[in-house]
């Protein structure tokens, strides 16, 4: 059963009380930074999380500690409730909740802020487009994710159609790389996934990226960013933590995290470059029930 798209007002009312039960923390010299992760983050690799979190704490001259949690909601809740001082999101949710979010930088990825959604399915299957995907069981990611559910749902939103009518079933792994061993192993005919995860997998887990194939990648959109609550992007603490993280390329240390995330860099970014999710997002919005 495909997600029903929340409403501006229901996205809005979700953040409020948020906001109403924990309200943001100020920045303090001594305070524990907390880093919030979503699946856009390799965060099943402990010596990337160890490597990030002690670049950050040289950087910063703080305590850091990286919160995980199985859900983008999870995440972007902690984060506009102040509970978290910055997370590494999806533009999804970066949209949805505007103005309530600020953007803090966004990963280069091969000389770009930007990536792509595939359209996968198993190696031997004959199948070009979308279409052909028709009557699959299909996984996504998140209801939350760009490339993991809104891609997908933005393109059949177009043909007039919504997920749980175009697809036979369909179902969260929460986690890219859930999607992808679902379709290799059999579990789903096809899935939608994030093209820089699956790209990474290609050079950590190629064995079974073998067991899939590309149907279609998407136009090429901004990369998912890491973020502030808007309440603390203007703070000292929030300009060193952008520059932690654009600063990651000229430092040793930066450098081994970037390796190993096969990011070339982060660099400051701006609103306008997520447009393209914006109007996937109002296109999705505007499909009648």
């Amino acid at each position: 059963m495909a997600p029903l798209m929340p409403t501006r007002r229901e996205f809005s009312s979700l953040a409020a009380a948020s906001v109403a039960t924990m309200p943001c923390r100020a920045w303090s010299s001594t305070q524990e930074i907390k880093f919030g992760l979503t699946p856009v983050c390799l965060t099943s690799d402990l010596e990337l999380l160890t490597s990030l979190r002690a670049y950050l704490e040289g950087s910063l001259g703080r305590p850091v500690k990286l919160v995980t949690r199985r859900t983008y909601q999870e995440i972007t809740s902690l984060l506009i409730s102040g509970q978290l001082d910055a997370a590494w999101i999806c533009g999804f949710p970066l949209i949805a909740f505007q103005p309530r979010l600020a953007i803090a930088a966004v990963p280069v990825w091969r000389g770009r802020p930007l990536y792509q959604s595939y359209l996968i399915t198993g190696v031997d299957r004959a199948a070009g487009s979308l279409e052909d995907l028709r009557g699959d069981i299909h996984a996504f990611s998140d209801p939350d994710s760009n490339s993991g559910w809104l891609v997908t749902a933005a393109e059949l939103a177009s043909r007039g159609v919504t997920s749980d009518r175009f697809f036979r079933r369909t179902f969260f792994t929460w986690g890219h790389r859930n999607i992808i061993r679902a379709v290799a192993s059999g579990l789903a005919d096809s899935g939608s996934v994030d093209g820089y995860v699956y790209e990474v997998m290609r050079e950590t887990e190629p064995t079974l990226i073998e067991r899939t194939r590309i149907v279609r990648a998407s136009e090429w959109l901004p990369f998912p960013p890491v973020a502030f609550a808007a309440s603390a992007a203007g703070s000292d603490m929030a300009a060193r933590f952008r520059g932690a993280l654009t600063g990651m390329a000229d430092d040793a240390d930066g450098r081994a995290v970037l390796r190993m995330l096969r990011l070339d860099g982060f660099r400051l970014g701006d609103m306008a470059l997520y447009d393209p999710v914006a109007a996937k997002v109002a296109a999705v919005r505007g499909l009648p029930g």
